[in-house]
C-alpha cells in the first residue's frame, strides 16, 4: 500500500480528546489533524517526536490532515492509523502472503455473523467452507524487547470478537484472528494481560476452542506499508 497523498513530516505537540492531535509542520506552523486510533496509543507516541501525516483539500473535512505514522520512544516506526490494518491484511491475503489462508475462492468484507450481532472483517470461501477472519492492529511495543503486545487499552469489543470466533470454532467452523503488527522491528506478539486480563482470558478460551491465532509483521516507511511475514504468537502472557 502506497501512501497517497504523500506524507509530510512534523512534530507532535499533543494528542487530545482521543481523535485530535496538534502537530508542528516543517514550516513552523501548527496544524490540528485527525487521529484515527481509538486506543491509548501507549508507548507509540511522544510529545516532540516525529510524526507523518497526510493533508486533504476536501471541503467537507473539518480537519485538513490525518495522522498516519509516529516514531516511538523506542525509535521504531508505528502506523497509528488502525483503519489501515484491514487493507494491509486484505492485500496480503490476495497476494498469498498469509500462507495459512492461501487458495480461497472468494473474499467478502464486513460479513454479519455470530450471536452478538458482529461483522467479521473477512469471510473467505474455500469451496463450500467459510472461514471467518478478524483483524487487530498491534502498535504496543516496549524498550529492550522485540515483542509487541495487544491490546493497549481495555477492549470489550475485542473480547466480544473472541467470543464470536470461539462459538464458530465450537460449531466446527474455521475461525481465525490475525494480529497485524503495525510496528517495525518486532519478532513476536503476546497478549497484554497486564492491561486487559479479561481479553487475555477470552483469548485463551478461544485458542482452546480451536480458533487460529496468527500474527503478521509489516514493513513500514514513509512511502509505503506492507504486511510481509509471519511472526510468533507467544503463549505466555
Amino acid at each position: 500500500m502506497q501512501f497517497d497523498p504523500e506524507l509530510e513530516e512534523g512534530r507532535l505537540i499533543k494528542r487530545y480528546k482521543r481523535f485530535f492531535a496538534d502537530v508542528e509542520c516543517a514550516d513552523g506552523s501548527t496544524l490540528t489533524i485527525h487521529c484515527p486510533n481509538t486506543g491509548s496509543m501507549k508507548n507509540c507516541m511522544q510529545e516532540g517526536g516525529k510524526v507523518w501525516f497526510s493533508r486533504t483539500d476536501d471541503p467537507k473535512r473539518k480537519l485538513k490532515g490525518t495522522w498516519e505514522l509516529a516514531q516511538t520512544p523506542q525509535g521504531r516506526i508505528a502506523c497509528i492509523n488502525t483503519g489501515r490494518a484491514n487493507r494491509l491484511i486484505e492485500e496480503a491475503l490476495q497476494a498469498g502472503i498469509i500462507t495459512e489462508l492461501q487458495g480461497f475462492d472468494q473474499l467478502q468484507r464486513e460479513v454479519r455473523y455470530g450471536e452478538e450481532n458482529s461483522r467479521a472483517d473477512f469471510c473467505l470461501s474455500f469451496g463450500q467452507q467459510a472461514v471467518f477472519v478478524e483483524v487487530k492492529s498491534v502498535t504496543l511495543g516496549f524498550t529492550d524487547t522485540p515483542i509487541a503486545a495487544f491490546p493497549d487499552a481495555v477492549t470489550a469489543r475485542g473480547a466480544k470478537h473472541l467470543r464470536e470466533l470461539k462459538s464458530l470454532a465450537e460449531q466446527g467452523q474455521r475461525a481465525v484472528l490475525i494480529y497485524c503488527v503495525n510496528l517495525t522491528e518486532i519478532t513476536a506478539v503476546r497478549v497484554a494481560s497486564e492491561i486487559d486480563p479479561a481479553y487475555a482470558t477470552a483469548l485463551q478460551e478461544a485458542k482452546q476452542a480451536g480458533v487460529e491465532i496468527l500474527a503478521y509483521a509489516c514493513d513500514i516507511n514513509t512511502q509505503s506499508i506492507k504486511a510481509t511475514k509471519a511472526v510468533q504468537v507467544l503463549d505466555e502472557c
